[in-house]
């Protein structure tokens, strides 16, 4: 894994957890990874016939913030998956 410079303070995974939570109030998140190198999957009744790329454009769209700029603390999402809950 690689490391990516930041000056963002505290934890990322949270950050990411809480952001999507924020857009996606009944969101179950799991998040793995560092340096800047994330890995997520997202449980949500909002996903329920959506496509692929909504759904992960619902999910792209609530970490934004944390992917732009230079010295984003999201450098890389890995993996992404979007999943309804069972």
């Amino acid at each position: 894994m690689s490391h990516h410079p930041t000056n963002f303070q505290g934890s990322v995974s949270e950050a990411i957890t809480a952001s999507i939570r924020e857009k996606i109030a009944d969101a179950v998140v799991e998040v793995t990874g560092q340096g800047g190198h994330y890995s997520i999957i997202v449980t949500s009744e909002i996903f329920r016939g959506k496509g692929l790329v909504d759904s992960q454009r619902l999910v792209y769209g609530a970490i934004a913030h944390l992917m732009a700029g230079d010295m984003a603390p999201v450098h890389a999402v890995d993996t992404l998956k979007t999943r309804v809950p069972t």
